[in-house]
């Protein structure tokens, strides 16, 4: 289990009601010029429809509009009108943190990143999703820094019910400092899905029912991003410490996809999960199992299903399948 991320130290809005199918994106193209986005062309059905029609769409946004500092604002820069934004790591005590306004059951978010450059041994950037409270949830993706030449590890996790300890983690197969990268937490009632520049590479599906296992499904999260000090056991297990002479470290966000349904408990925890069921739980493609199943095999470095050391148990969806 990794340490706490620093206090997320602003409360959530205490506001209850029917969910809100909102889309905010603000994405990048080849010239690296922002463009807003329509509603999405895919055919919905009926009960998603629905969900629309009762609870609205909107559109519109970016980091000025739809985020908060909620830890060590002044390591955090917003610019290109709100669409770019750097966070930075001072000291082992301050780093930053952003917090998306809003709070959602169900969607797809995704961002575009640009890892610290150069020896980042003992940084997290991160950039997840989770709930506020006790028995939390949470989806992570988070990169651990590496000695110059060394590469980042690319961590994953999820948390339902406050238990955790459901990593897997990769090498990327491409430099995450030179340009921006786009990593994807898609979460439907059926599954989570990891996705980098769009290709997923692990799936974890709900098996809460029929199974037993602990999924996020009822919690209304927030989409995070944060740099933080971690160098007693972020970089080849603690070995390696942050080089402070190097600081600041600064990690670079370029656009901002969400796909959400807004919800902040109550009755649209329903409402959201209707609207994010079929054709969201179809499960991935062929093509898309082809090439998650290359990158697992290729660049995966660790998996909790086949880690058995010091008496671990692996969970009963290892032995079950997850796309």
């Amino acid at each position: 289990m990794m340490p706490r991320r620093p206090a997320q130290v602003c409360p959530g809005i205490k506001r209850r009601g029917r969910p809100l199918i909102l889309q905010v994106k603000e994405g990048i193209d080849r010239s690296s010029s922002f463009k807003k986005m329509g509603k999405p062309g895919a055919l919905i059905p009926v009960l998603a429809l629905l969900a629309f029609l009762a609870f609205g769409l909107v559109s519109g946004g970016n980091f000025n509009d739809d985020c908060d500092a909620t830890w060590e604002p002044q390591n955090c820069w917003v610019y290109d009108s709100g669409n770019s934004l750097s966070l930075a790591l001072v000291s082992n005590s301050s780093g930053s943190m952003i917090r998306s306004k809003r709070q959602f059951i169900f969607g797809t978010v995704s961002t575009w990143i640009q890892l610290v450059k150069g020896n980042s041994a003992g940084t997290v950037t991160t950039y997840y999703l989770s709930s506020v409270g006790d028995y939390h949830d949470e989806i992570d993706f988070e990169f651990l820094g590496n000695e110059t030449g060394q590469p980042y590890t690319l961590h994953t996790n999820v948390y339902a019910d406050g238990i955790g300890n459901k990593e897997m983690q990769f090498v990327p197969w491409f430099d995450p400092t030179d340009g921006y990268h786009k990593y994807t937490i898609s979460w439907t009632p059926c599954m989570i899905v990891w996705y980098v520049d769009d290709l997923p590479i692990r799936v974890f599906r709900n098996y809460r029912q029929s199974n037993g296992v602990a999924f996020p499904t009822s919690r209304p999260m927030h989409a995070y991003s944060s740099i933080w000090s971690a160098d007693d056991w972020a970089t080849q297990g603690g070995r390696v410490k942050t080089d402070w002479t190097h600081a600041p470290f600064v990690a670079n966000y370029h656009g901002i996809d969400l796909n959400i349904c807004e919800c902040y408990g109550g009755d649209c925890v329903y409402g959201c999960a209707g609207a994010y069921g079929q054709p969201y739980c179809g499960g991935l493609s062929d093509e898309q199992r082809w090439k998650m199943q290359w990158v697992q095999e290729k660049y995966r470095i660790y998996d909790y299903c086949v880690d058995y050391k010091d008496g671990k148990v692996p969970g009963v969806e290892c032995s079950l399948p997850q796309y």
